[in-house]
């Protein structure tokens, strides 16, 4: 293990340690966005050692893929970044409310989920389904760089599945989908005057108190999607204006988030935010479409009876964006599923329970070496 943050190292065998020792050994190797390269490599290390799996890479993107004649192929993924470092790592072990946790970037977002399927990936060799395991790049920063939307656009066909699963934190529970999203700018305008002599312009953060209003006053929906009920969210995220401190501002503007049920498209959340600020001047700037959780699909249920009989617990939405919605777009239901808690991610303090890594462990192990149900249709798959 890295005594160091950055410091490249190898990873240990996980078949000779468990999920926690991996994660932690996954996490003390810094993987800050567009700095992946020496974990992206020793995890491409560790699935070469592995006979059953064919290992694939486009930059630091690691794909390893079982090919065993399976009836399904499922695909298991998770990001290998994380955001920047806070003097949050090396890692430690601590006790919090007499339980333990790992504590250190990543531990959350999401390296217990990267650990969780890396451990699974080289140790379980005889699944039940055909497995792709997806470890990839860039998800902390802008969507462009995104290592698993560079595979959507260059390599769709490593991604081909019936079914997957994206190991982002979610407390050890199924968040099925995502929300979908949207940044507009809405825009007003003035004359700019000096501002002893006010009555000579026209200001235009003043206008924007409607704007403001408007988002005030707005209740936000709650929509159900496949039984899930997702909730929306409309919000000022940001707002600027003015030119000098003794100057009327000729244009403020107001940045809005809007987050969008998954059986709205951008396309029509982009009318509606439209509309709410009808007489403004309205820019979009950002939009990712939402995903369906698609709980239904015979790999889906599944996975829900074969993970909440490990965690007793029960599927819900995904209120965020995640990349469930790449899988979405290439016809594939996803879930989200991880050790964690979210509300912990990118947070200094970021720990997660060791025995929530070891849960989501058990409980994967427990769906991909169930006997899928005999009525699933056989698909072939590269």
């Amino acid at each position: 293990m890295s005594d160091a943050p950055g410091v490249p190292a190898a990873l240990p065998d996980p078949r000779e340690v468990d999920a926690v020792t991996l994660t932690r050994a996954i996490c003390d190797i810094a993987s800050v966005s567009g700095g992946e390269a020496p974990l992206a490599n020793a995890v491409e290390d560790l699935l070469l050692s592995a006979d059953h799996l064919e290992v694939l890479r486009e930059g630091d993107t690691i794909v390893a893929r079982t090919h065993l004649g399976r009836d399904r192929r499922v695909v298991i993924a998770g990001h290998l970044d994380t955001v920047p470092i806070q003097d949050n790592l090396p890692t430690r072990l601590l006790e919090r409310d007499g339980a333990q946790v790992l504590w250190g970037r990543g531990a959350v977002d999401m390296k217990g989920g990267v650990a969780v399927a890396l451990h699974l990936a080289v140790t379980l060799t005889e699944p039940t389904v055909d497995v792709t395991w997806v470890f990839y790049d860039n998800e902390e920063v802008e969507a462009s760089r995104n290592g698993l939307g560079r595979v959507v656009r260059t390599h769709p066909e490593w991604l081909a599945g019936d079914f997957a699963v994206l190991g982002e934190p979610t407390a050890g529970g199924i968040e099925g989908g995502c929300n979908g999203t949207l940044r507009v700018e809405v825009r007003t305008h003035g004359t700019t005057a000096h501002s002893a002599r006010a009555w000579k312009g026209h200001n235009a953060v003043h206008d924007a108190h409607e704007i403001l209003a408007r988002l005030a006053g707005y209740t936000p929906a709650e929509v159900e999607v496949d039984g899930l009920v997702y909730r929306e969210g409309l919000n000022a995220v940001g707002i600027r204006g003015g030119i000098a401190t003794n100057m009327i501002p000729d244009e403020c503007v107001v940045t809005v988030n809007y987050r969008f049920a998954p059986s709205t498209g951008p396309d029509q959340a982009y009318a509606h935010v439209r509309e709410l600020f009808e007489g403004f001047e309205v820019e979009l700037t950002d939009s990712a479409a939402g995903a369906r959780p698609g709980l239904e699909a015979p790999a889906a249920s599944d996975f829900v009876t074969a993970v909440t009989a490990v965690t007793g617990g029960r599927a819900g939405p995904k209120y965020g964006w995640t990349d469930v919605a790449r899988f979405t777009e290439l016809g594939v239901p996803a879930v989200n599923f991880g050790p964690g808690d979210p509300s912990l991610a990118h947070a200094d303090d970021e720990h997660v329970p060791t025995d929530q890594i070891h849960t989501c462990a058990a409980a994967l192990a427990a769906w991909l070496t169930t006997p899928a149900r005999e009525s699933a249709a056989v698909k072939e798959h590269p």
